[in-house]
């Protein structure tokens, strides 16, 4: 079942998320969840998707790259922001536990921020450590596009949004991006 994707403004994209517990997870209405936010994301189509976006303030996110989403992306774009595919799967109670002093900044954008990107810095390399839908304890070490997609996706589940991180000068419409930036990796002035 698709879900509704909340856009800015909702206030629950604006607060902290709060923890499962291992039961929570494991129980039937978390598992139908999950596969749900799955067909959201894919729908979407979108890299991430955290709880508070459908309107739960729960710390749970999903993640998944496909390839088909690099389409119109050239090898040097590919290789310049380390972006390689993401198997589908399951964040709960994430918490960064490292980053990399080498921050790297590129354009993203938000499926609560439909329509809109900026370019935003971020550390290049994170150590994440989290539960995944079996209620497991797992370590995620992540760099370049995938480590962009963790730390957004994390951010959602404190409250924060990209637009509290991005460079302002460099907000602007998805058209206008494909328009005059999306060739170039470098942010706009």
């Amino acid at each position: 079942m698709k879900l509704k994707l909340l856009q800015v403004g909702e206030k629950v994209l604006r607060e902290a998320a709060r923890p499962l517990t291992r039961e929570e997870i494991l129980s039937d209405a978390t598992q139908d969840l999950i596969c749900s936010m799955q067909e959201t994301l894919r729908d979407a189509p979108g890299v991430g998707l955290a709880a508070p976006q459908i309107g739960l303030p729960v710390q749970l996110a999903i993640i998944e790259d496909l390839p088909e989403y690099w389409r119109e992306l050239s090898e040097t774009d590919l290789a310049t922001r380390e972006r390689r595919a993401v198997p589908f799967h399951v964040i709960v109670n994430p918490r960064i536990t490292h980053q990399s002093d080498d921050p790297i900044e590129f354009f993203e954008g938000c499926l609560s921020l439909a329509g809109f990107t900026a370019s935003v810095c971020r550390s290049r390399e994170v150590a994440v450590e989290c539960l995944n839908e079996k209620g497991e304890a797992r370590t995620i070490r992540a760099s370049g596009w995938y480590a962009r997609i963790l730390q957004h996706e994390i951010d959602h589940l404190n409250g924060t949004l990209y637009v509290d991180r991005m460079d302002s000068r460099t907000f602007m419409s998805l058209e206008n991006y494909k328009r005059y930036w999306k060739q170039s990796p470098k942010k706009a002035n």
